[in-house]
């Protein structure tokens, strides 16, 4: 869990999975949503491919990411069950 809060601790990272909520991306036009380079995206499209939030789907050439919505809501759990709240049901 400790990959998923170090993920969502890059406001880009955040702004990223915000993005995907509608769908599925290619990482160009992830990219291209942001002023940082794209080797920069790529690092971060890694980060949060390893703390399972997103997944990758390669078409040819192409990648699309997608928000894994099972992770996201973990975090969320995790989250409401530290602040003593109840966990999502």
């Amino acid at each position: 869990m400790s990959d998923v809060f170090k993920a969502l601790a890059h406001p880009v990272r955040r702004q990223v999975l915000k993005k995907l909520r509608d769908g599925p991306m290619t990482a160009g036009d992830l990219a291209d949503a942001f002023p940082v380079s794209k080797p920069t995206m790529s690092g971060h499209f890694t980060a949060l491919k390893e703390a399972g939030l997103i997944l990758a789907e390669r078409h040819g050439t192409t990648i699309r990411y997608r928000l894994n919505a099972g992770a996201a809501e973990e975090a969320i759990a995790l989250l409401m069950s530290l602040m003593g709240k109840k966990e999502l049901e």
